[in-house]
């Protein structure tokens, strides 16, 4: 077999997926792979390598002394600085791990102050960062350290090529959580197969999330870059502490979050600004230097936010149930929208049979992230639809499949195009039917648009089965 560094090179730039595969190929550390290809890309051996990588945090490990020093920032004031002085284990009695969220919110204070040196963007070197200089603080070997660092930039210079737009889904949350997951199970002596599964776990909750603070609005930030921390450190100790299932390449897991982040652009950050602008920071410096139509029209403007926002909750307040009513029924298979709504939908269908009567055929239409999901939300429509069965009955669900097929049911499962589409129709053995057409509104409620014979008695039966139907 050849040796590691001809394979490497041959394959250079590598991706985080073909730095884990080759570590697994070749049993080493995926940190081995990243210094090899760092050597063949920079020419330095490994010891220059670990060296200049240490350099490149200098500046940053500055902004984070500054930041736990009295630095003073126009978000965060001096927060670093007040968990320093209260000693460690202030927030979180694990010390690496409560220092680490307090030296990663001095980066973003020293960010303020000096700035850092950006990977993917200005975030998610504060995590990489406070991570860095909390190691130094438990003693944390020079090397380890140093290798600790040239596993975080690999993982941030392929972020920093996916971000071509404002989110921190490829920044301080994504980019951050990724990079410490990574560096936690290094830490943990982890296999590369570990490696790949806490990264794609931790990145997971990261996906389309835009920068809510859009850079302005105090306090918020800290807890994408400290979520980095939290998510990271969780996803590589649990990756290394017990077997889990994680079927995801993270290049997959990577593909999908750069993508997103660009719809995320379009369509979630211009609702974030609408929301959060009436909380931005502004200086009289700059403000002077507006004309007062501009200044009239950002009032006009915010004031109808904060009324249309104000309307917005206390709808969601008008439709809300008493507390004690507020956990409907149970609904087994893992997820109140995937299998809950499309479930309930069965559940009326049944309700409309004829007494007496026996399904001999079910169509299910489901649209496309429903059909996609089937494996979880079938068997709940069949046990809903064909024998009425609520949606926590869990040792139905578990033979649903299985029964249908010995009653002879016929089972048509269809992909429907129409968005949250779920609908289901019924044939019985005395030659009837009835269809019931709904949308999906997870938490197991539904849209109810049509129904035959009636859309009043499906609407009645819905009632019955104490199922919440929405507009």
């Amino acid at each position: 077999m050849a040796d590691l560094k001809s394979i490497v090179a041959e394959k250079l730039p590598l991706t985080m997926g073909e730095t884990i595969a080759l570590a697994k190929e070749y049993g080493v550390r995926v940190v081995d792979v990243v210094l090899t290809e760092s050597e063949l890309r920079t020419g330095l051996d490994r010891e220059g390598v670990l060296k200049a990588v240490m350099e490149e945090y200098a500046h940053n490990l500055k902004a984070v002394e500054i930041g736990v020093s009295g630095g003073n920032s126009f978000l965060l004031g001096t927060v670093p600085t007040q968990l320093k002085e209260m000693g460690p284990g202030t927030i979180f009695s694990d010390v690496l791990l409560d220092k680490a969220l307090m030296y990663t919110v001095a980066a973003e204070v020293g960010n303020h102050c000096i700035g850092v040196r950006p990977c993917a963007g200005t975030g998610d070197p504060c995590p990489y960062t406070g991570f860095l200089r909390a190691l130094m603080d438990v003693g944390t070997d020079e090397t380890t350290l140093a290798e600790v660092a040239c596993l975080m930039l690999k993982v941030g210079s392929l972020f920093r090529v996916a971000k071509v737009t404002t989110g921190c889904n490829l920044e301080g949350y994504g980019a951050g959580s990724a990079a410490i997951a990574a560096a936690t199970v290094h830490l943990k002596n982890g296999t590369p197969e570990q490696m790949e599964k806490a990264m794609v776990l931790a990145m997971s909750p990261t996906i389309g999330v835009p920068c809510t603070p859009r850079v302005l609005v105090p306090a918020l930030c800290t807890a994408h870059v400290g979520g980095a921390i939290l998510g990271g450190m969780y996803a590589g100790r649990l990756c290394t502490t017990v077997e889990m299932t994680v079927n995801v390449p993270f290049d997959v897991m990577f593909a999908m979050a750069s993508l997103v982040h660009k719809e995320s652009a379009h369509h979630i950050v211009p609702t974030v600004v609408e929301y959060m602008e009436p909380f931005f920071q502004r200086t009289a410096e700059v403000e002077s230097l507006v004309s007062e139509e501009v200044h009239k029209a950002d009032k006009e403007r915010i004031e109808e936010t904060l009324e249309k926002a104000k309307e917005i909750a206390k709808k969601m307040a008008d439709g809300s149930a008493p507390i004690i009513k507020t956990l409907g029924d149970a609904v087994v298979g893992g997820s109140s929208q995937a299998v809950g709504s499309p479930t309930n939908c069965g559940r009326i269908a049944h309700e409309l049979l004829n007494e007496g009567e026996k399904v001999t055929e079910i169509t299910i239409e489901l649209y496309p992230e429903l059909f996609a999901r089937r494996t979880i939300n079938v068997p709940g429509v069949l046990m809903g639809a064909v024998y009425g069965c609520s949606t926590s009955d869990y040792q139905t669900y578990e033979v649903a499949v299985e029964r249908v097929k010995a009653d002879g049911v016929k089972v048509n499962i269809v992909r429907g195009e129409e968005y949250q589409i779920q609908k289901v129709t019924l044939v019985t053995d005395k030659g009837n039917s009835v269809m019931v057409d709904t949308l999906n509104r997870g938490g197991g409620r539904l849209v109810l648009r049509n129904a035959a014979p009636s859309l009043e008695k499906a609407q009645e039966a819905a009632k019955k089965l104490g199922i919440v139907v929405v507009e």
